[in-house]
């Protein structure tokens, strides 16, 4: 029995051995330099880009076919665009089918192969021609009139191919078929979207509590899964959500993780940031060329301010007018603006923000991140590091009373049309009201004083109880909308704060 392969994900391991294969006659040597040419990379934050290529290629006249190795292997064939001076292009073909020791193994059934063993004590070498006759769960050959299942047990024996198969690619390779009214060397355009590559911005920020500012470096983060690498590449990175269909060929569509949570965007900016627009999306070239390896995560900064005026602030929201089981913990916000003047001065691509704190021996250390949407300038922002150690609110119920208006809508009419006729209906219908106290308990733990705000939302429950009123408050809030309503609680150091506020309702 023959001692040597084994087939493990589709892929052939053999310790000390070898699959060996002659290249083609016309293939590409797969271990020589990308065929590229003049390449543009356009990214998208969605994960897509477009990728424009341009190669001087010598064309003969008439009908002919072209190969263009070095595309993605997940290029979209039907977005490709092809342009020569002098030709038109007939048919297009893709293929992504790599050169792999599984793949090689696979396309060599039914064919002839050359196993070459060595003696381990010797080290004489010893040839058999055989027929692959099966690779589904180990490989199956014929030598001679016996079969033998190739296994892996260590010893070394090689597998010697007479040829690379050719619909098997070293490298991801596009061929086209054109036809050329005249021979010569041309300029060809190539121009295609792909999945696979993109970008998303990163934020590093050191916030400094006592002087109340942030120094804030911003970095774009690029990614490629393409299984191509574009050399030497003009980069040029789109800031917006650009509209893109789903696509059903899982080739190269790929399920969109949950989207993570963003931060508080208090206030919309209205500042024109000073970078080149297209369309309604922001542009961010890149300085200088660049080559964007397969597998490989780069980063390019964009933004370095220092001593950005930033706040803390402690937020929570009790979204119903109902007692909590136990104290939650407050909400820790670190708060700054975008603005040209007193904040960064940019727009903010979506991307995360992490932020850092010196501590008492002046080393950053870790303490929260957030996620921010496309902003534009001139914005104010409340991002959330996290729950706060010792600041909390308890919310709760202190009393509910129904209360029965005086006055009923009598004759209250509604119109009701039936077969095609109008008649006024009258109904005697009471009304009832609830008058609900909150008490708003605020504790801090910290050795200094802090705000705390403190917001009561689901005061508008519908077209049928949006009348509500808030006729008492030991400290004077502010009506956010129709359903919120919120206080800036100050509580002392190592003390507490109890806020009350009577509602009246109609739930």
């Amino acid at each position: 029995m023959a001692k040597g392969f084994k087939v493990r994900s589709a892929v052939f391991a053999l310790a000390g051995s070898a699959l060996i294969a002659a290249p083609a006659a016309g293939q590409s040597d797969p271990t020589g330099k990308s065929q590229q040419g003049d390449v543009a990379v356009t990214i998208y934050n969605s994960g897509q880009a477009l990728v424009q290529d341009v190669r001087d290629i010598a064309i003969p006249q008439g009908r002919t076919r072209i190969e263009f190795p070095d595309v993605s292997s997940r290029i979209r064939p039907e977005t490709l665009s092809f342009d020569a001076a002098g030709a038109t292009i007939v048919e297009q073909n893709f293929d992504f089918d790599l050169l792999t020791p599984g793949k090689l193994m696979e396309k060599a059934v039914g064919e002839t192969i050359t196993l070459v063993r060595t003696n381990p004590a010797t080290g004489a070498e010893t040839r058999e021609r055989a027929k692959v006759l099966s690779v589904a769960g180990g490989v199956v050959v014929q030598i001679g009139n016996r079969i033998e299942v190739l296994r892996d047990d260590g010893l070394p024996v090689r597998a010697v191919f007479d040829k690379v198969p050719e619909n098997l690619r070293a490298r991801p390779t596009l061929s086209v078929t054109v036809d050329s009214t005249r021979a010569g060397t041309r300029p060809v355009s190539l121009r295609y979207l792909t999945p696979g590559l993109g970008w998303s911005a990163d934020y590093v920020a050191l916030y400094d509590e006592v002087k109340g500012t942030v120094d804030m470096q911003g970095w774009v983060t690029l990614t490629n899964q393409t299984g191509t690498t574009f050399d030497n590449a003009r980069t040029m990175l789109v800031a917006g959500n650009v509209q893109t269909l789903n696509n059903n060929n899982s080739r190269y569509s790929r399920p969109s993780p949950p989207p993570p949570p963003r931060g508080n965007i208090d206030t919309m900016g209205t500042e024109s940031a000073d970078r080149e627009r297209l369309g309604d999306f922001y542009l961010y070239p890149l300085d200088e060329r660049t080559t964007i390896a397969n597998a490989q995560t780069k980063q390019v900064s964009f933004l370095d301010v220092t001593a950005v005026p930033a706040a803390k602030i402690y937020t929570r929201t009790i979204g119903w007018l109902q007692s909590d089981n136990e104290p939650v913990k407050a909400a820790s916000e670190i708060a700054f603006s975008s603005s040209r003047n007193g904040g960064l001065g940019d727009a903010l691509p979506a991307g995360t923000v992490r932020f850092y704190q010196r501590d008492a021996r002046g080393t950053p250390q870790f303490i929260g991140e957030n996620a921010v949407d496309h902003t534009p300038m001139g914005s104010r922002l409340s991002l959330s590091t996290g729950d706060a150690f010792d600041v909390s609110v308890e919310a709760t119920v202190m009393a509910r009373t129904k209360i029965a208006s005086e006055e009923y809508e009598r004759s209250s009419r509604y119109r009701v049309i039936e077969n095609g006729r109008v008649r006024q209906v009258q109904i005697d219908r009471a009304r009832d009201f609830y008058r609900t106290t909150m008490r708003y308990r605020v504790t801090n733990a910290r050795p200094v004083p802090v705000n705390v705000e403190v917001t009561q939302a689901g005061l508008d429950r519908g077209y049928w109880s949006n009348d509500f009123r808030v006729v008492s408050e030991n400290l004077k809030g502010e009506q956010v909308n129709l359903d919120r309503r919120k206080w800036t609680v100050p509580v002392p150091a190592n003390g507490d704060y109890e806020l009350t506020v009577v509602y009246e309702t109609r739930y």
